[in-house]
């Protein structure tokens, strides 16, 4: 980890924060609310936080993709948030009396994340107004957030059920993700770049999303031959996430 000395010293941080609703905060505030702060490095499908865990977090994503996800008691995964840079994840757990994670944080992809200390963003809330405000209106989003999901879960095409049971199913703890190796020269990743890839047949496939055999292999396709995913044997492989992210919204317009 590096520890943090100023906001702007690092563009990356500096972007990522114009991105979040930290932006309004005043330069020499933000570096109050840094203080104690570090910077960490997530490998591509490490868990970042379990569901079940207690422990209090405040961070920012500066680069990266992660996905948040519940799972219910027979395994199945369903996926409530994706966060990329100038997300901010654990603001309930700051204020939460007893507080306990609801679901489980998971790194697509390597990440880059600003881990604030708890108890200086406490601190520092409750002596700036403004610092309040930047928390109320990231607590505002995510309700707003997890209240669409409820339509998106029950109004979506075959197209977009197939994404997201991919991206459901995606990356270690789930009941059959895990992680591979790209090959040298895979569409537009480096050799050595570890993808998710999901053990499933067509048949289970089609099963799950409540479709026919044949309109799945024609999605499947479709998803092959943009790049976005690559189909094996019994397995798919998940090229570019985020490009599935798109495709899973239920109501991209809104």
């Amino acid at each position: 980890m590096v520890r943090l000395e100023s906001a702007t010293a690092d563009t990356g941080i500096a972007r990522a924060i114009a991105d979040s609703h930290l932006h309004a905060i005043p330069a020499h505030v933000l570096e109050e609310l840094l203080a104690g702060s570090s910077l960490a490095t997530v490998n591509a499908g490490s868990v970042i936080h379990h569901e079940g865990d207690a422990t209090v977090h405040f961070e920012l994503v500066v680069s990266g993709l992660a996905k948040i996800f519940v799972t219910a008691p027979d395994g199945k995964t369903a996926t409530v948030r994706y966060c990329r840079s100038g997300s901010l994840i654990g603001v309930v757990s700051l204020f939460s009396d007893e507080f306990t994670m609801p679901a489980t944080v998971l790194a697509l992809t390597e990440m880059k994340l600003v881990q604030f200390s708890p108890a200086v963003v406490r601190q520092t809330t409750a002596r700036d107004s403004r610092v309040a405000v930047a928390l109320i209106r990231e607590l505002s989003d995510r309700v707003l957030h997890f209240i669409a999901e409820i339509p998106g879960a029950a109004f979506t095409s075959v197209r977009q059920r197939v994404a997201r049971h991919l991206l459901d199913l995606a990356g270690p703890g789930g009941p059959s993700g895990q992680l591979a190796s790209s090959p040298a020269g895979a569409g537009s990743h480096e050799a050595g770049n570890r993808q998710f890839v999901v053990t499933t047949s067509q048949r289970e496939l089609a099963d799950a999303v409540g479709s026919a055999r044949e309109v799945v292999v024609r999605i499947l396709r479709e998803l092959r031959e943009s790049g976005t995913v690559r189909t094996e044997r019994d397995r798919i492989v998940i090229l570019e996430p985020e490009r599935l992210i798109e495709l899973s919204k239920w109501n991209p317009g809104s």
